[in-house]
């Protein structure tokens, strides 16, 4: 039978963990994809050890080369990760034990866990946050490009699933545009917030050590350290920031991808999407499924609930650090990994996409949504709004009543509802008309997306969004 091997904290124990304890206890299967964080973080602290007087150059030195061997070895597949570590920070300190002797004991000198991963999980979030922002930073790109490519496109706007009034479908576009520049902004708050070393808080209480955590910080590249020993190793607050910035994300992913479903469906038949974002149907032979657009829809789903789960964590847990918050890093890391693929998926498929603008403009040219328009023509004749409402909405009924249109609508009929309409009721309700009628700042008029997309450009050059 094979022996196990001893714990690094095992010294006041007499009996060694069940088997199911290690099962249940360990976070290697999931957190040893911080390693290369941990052994950043390692190298730092031991330069801090050195600058405190605590290790020799000498012993620094060699402390360094072991853990660049280590990483070297996880990243070439010869490092066998072993429940009994318990998570990445035992595997790399025992492992640096058994290359260099009991100089690698040194190593955590000063340090604890719990400072230690709080550490690793800053590093690496931020990583991820940065990688995250050049992935919505092309998506941004790409929908304005789409945009542009469709700035006179005409569609109908909705409300309530209803057809409201014309827009440019541009315009559709570029409010998924400034959807993305918030998450981009939340962004960047969060990663100001991620952005502080707490190593050095020990446990809980501090280092008695001398060490330089300011000099930690520039090695790692940090902006500033904690300031609570405390809160260094049970802030959560980071990841929580996070999950939740992420799923504001999904959420604008979703309501993207809700549309695109209805668009591509035989009954809007707005877009097509291209067969290599597309699926079939194992029994249907004709069916050409946005499962792209659908999946991403449903995953929105699972990054909800990995806010709620970590919420659900922290809410009831008592300074300082706790074992519980080793279920932080499952819901962390599949977040980042849904949303990487979510955003990398999403952009080529919205590219790829065939806008049929016939069938936009049809339907913006049915429904009657320029009746705000005839309202709007005898309120500048003098009419109160309230008024002007109900005599259009009589309008209306008799179009419905007749299968017309406003535009097909005899002018003696629309004098039969009010004297002050004239001739020019006509191109008053033209569908381009109502939408160059819109010139207000933020409005659908052609002008003002024109300069709205010319700012978007400008933006996405700079990287200012």
């Amino acid at each position: 039978m094979k022996e196990k091997k001893q714990k690094l904290w095992s010294g006041r124990f007499s009996q060694g963990t069940h088997a199911l304890v290690d099962e249940f206890n360990a976070s290697i299967s999931f957190d040893k994809r911080l390693y290369r964080h941990d052994i950043r973080g390692s190298i730092a602290h031991a330069s801090a050890l050195l600058a405190g007087g605590v290790i020799t150059e000498k012993e620094a030195g060699r402390i360094t080369v072991g853990l660049k061997a280590i990483e070297k070895e996880i990243e070439g597949g010869k490092f066998v990760f072993s429940p009994e570590m318990e998570d990445i920070h035992m595997a790399v300190e025992a492992r640096l034990i058994a290359k260099i002797g009991p100089l690698g004991g040194k190593l955590h000198t000063g340090r604890s866990r719990n400072d230690q991963v709080a550490l690793d999980a800053r590093l690496y979030l931020k990583d991820e946050i940065f990688e995250i922002l050049g992935l919505l930073h092309e998506f941004k790109k790409t929908v304005v490009d789409v945009a542009e490519g469709n700035l006179e496109t005409v569609m109908p706007g909705y409300t309530h699933l209803q057809r409201a009034q014309p827009v440019l479908f541009s315009h559709h576009l570029l409010a998924y545009y400034e959807m993305f520049r918030r998450d981009t902004a939340r962004l960047l708050d969060c990663l100001e917030r991620t952005d502080a070393m707490p190593l050095g808080a020990g446990a809980l209480a501090g280092s008695p050590y001398c060490l330089d955590r300011k000099l930690v910080a520039r090695l790692l590249g940090f902006s500033r350290i904690t300031q609570n020993s405390l809160d260094s190793v049970s802030d959560r607050d980071f990841a929580l920031e996070f999950l939740s910035a992420a799923s504001i994300i999904m959420v604008h992913m979703s309501r993207l991808s809700e549309e695109i479903i209805l668009w591509s469906s035989q009954e809007f038949g707005f877009i097509e999407l291209s067969d290599a974002f597309s699926t079939g149907s194992s029994i249907m032979p004709q069916k050409k499924n946005p499962d792209v657009a659908e999946l991403s829809r449903g995953k929105s789903g699972r990054v909800f609930g990995n806010l709620l789960a970590l919420l659900t964590v922290m809410k009831g847990l008592p300074l300082a650090y706790n074992k519980d918050m080793q279920e932080d890093k499952e819901p962390l890391f599949d977040t980042v990994d849904t949303l990487k693929q979510t955003l990398k998926v999403f952009a080529p498929m919205i590219a790829g996409m065939k806008v049929n603008k016939q069938a936009m403009l049809r339907a913006a040219q049915k429904g009657f949504l320029n009746a705000t328009d005839a309202a709007d023509y005898l309120v500048k004749k003098g009419m109160p709004f309230r008024q002007a409402h109900r005599v259009v909405g009589m309008a209306v009924a008799k179009c419905v009543k007749d299968g017309v249109t406003l535009e097909e609508l005899a002018i003696k009929d629309w004098q039969g509802f009010s004297g002050l309409f004239g001739p020019d009721i006509k191109t008053a309700v033209a569908i381009v008309n109502s939408i160059a009628a819109r010139k207000i700042y933020g409005g659908t008029a052609f002008s003002e997306v024109r300069k709205r997309l010319k700012e978007a450009k400008a933006e996405i050059k700079k990287g200012a969004c």
